[in-house]
């Protein structure tokens, strides 16, 4: 399956049970919300998906179960966050023999690599498989800026074809496409820039909190495209505040619970993370509150 990276493509939760074990029919429950809503494509087995606690055997599991949930109608994605080479080299491997349709690659973890070392981590990785491929550049969060002279590097893979843009710094979309025009897919991977990038050019959105409120992330992503620029910034702004929630340590937790808000998952998270508690949790469960209770009514985006 050809992978456009473009729309809207949510970085899944991973369900687990009270037990610790994964809830495979919650997770079946949210991918269905996710494709009815109209998504582009699903990312497993990132951040937000807790894929550092995951085992090997477990991420199989959730690649084997998410293709055949998505039975060819949307791309399975899977992230690639490994300790060493040789280790996401063979992860992407096995992904491909599995049937997955693309990669997201994270820069080397708990190393802060130089930019030269980077470029051949990558370029090992992409070099061992036929999947297209979106490079995650989130210096905030993991240390590590992709530049765009890395990036010269980089496109001369062919399987190399996209960017989730996390730098915080809106502008770059636009360096992005004044350097690499539609060679490089950017995608969005900030929600609270989202709306701002997609206006600024950018073609897709990999989002968070989309896995509570697929509907409304699709809509906001569509109506922008559409020119509808009034109407996307209208539900925007009611979703900002949850959007927040999602540039947060906590982010796990606090989206786990807007997914038992709209009843599409529940709070249960993997050891060492543990559910919120006392004024955070209050805080939190506060702001899912008031956007519940203000939810807005959606055009009918699917038709746009």
């Amino acid at each position: 399956m050809e992978i456009k990276w473009e729309g809207v493509m949510p970085a899944v939760t991973t369900k687990f049970t009270e037990e610790g074990q994964l809830d495979l029919l919650m997770f079946e429950k949210n991918i269905k919300a996710q494709i009815d809503a109209g998504v582009s494509g699903i990312i497993l087995g990132g951040t937000l998906g807790e894929a550092s606690t995951l085992t090997k055997e477990e991420k199989e599991v959730l690649i084997n179960v998410s293709l055949k949930i998505a039975e060819g109608k949307i791309p399975v994605i899977v992230n690639i966050a490994e300790q060493a080479t040789s280790e996401a080299v063979a992860l992407a491997k096995r992904a491909e023999e599995l049937g997955v349709n693309g990669l997201m690659l994270l820069p080397p973890m708990r190393y802060k690599a130089t930019d030269h070392e980077t470029v051949v981590y990558f370029k090992e990785i992409a070099q061992s498989t036929s999947l297209p491929i979106m490079i995650y550049n989130n210096p905030i969060d993991y240390k590590i800026e992709v530049t765009l002279e890395m990036f010269d590097e980089l496109v001369k893979l062919e399987n190399i074809q996209a960017v989730k843009e996390s730098t915080r710094d809106i502008s770059n979309v636009t360096r992005i496409k004044n350097r690499f025009g539609d060679r490089l897919k950017v995608l969005c991977g900030v929600d609270t820039l989202a709306l701002e990038s997609l206006v600024t050019g950018g073609d897709g959105w990999v989002a968070g909190l989309v896995v509570a409120y697929p509907a409304e992330t699709v809509a906001i992503y569509k109506l922008v495209k559409a020119g509808r620029i009034d109407e996307a910034v209208a539900i925007y702004r009611w979703f900002m505040p949850l959007l927040e929630l999602d540039i947060s340590p906590q982010l796990v937790q606090n989206i786990k619970l807007a997914e038992v808000a709209t009843g599409l998952g529940t709070e249960n998270v993997r050891l060492p993370r543990l559910p919120l508690q006392g004024v955070e949790r209050e805080r939190v469960l506060s702001i899912i509150d008031v956007a519940m209770k203000s939810r807005p009514i959606l055009p009918d985006y699917k038709n746009i």
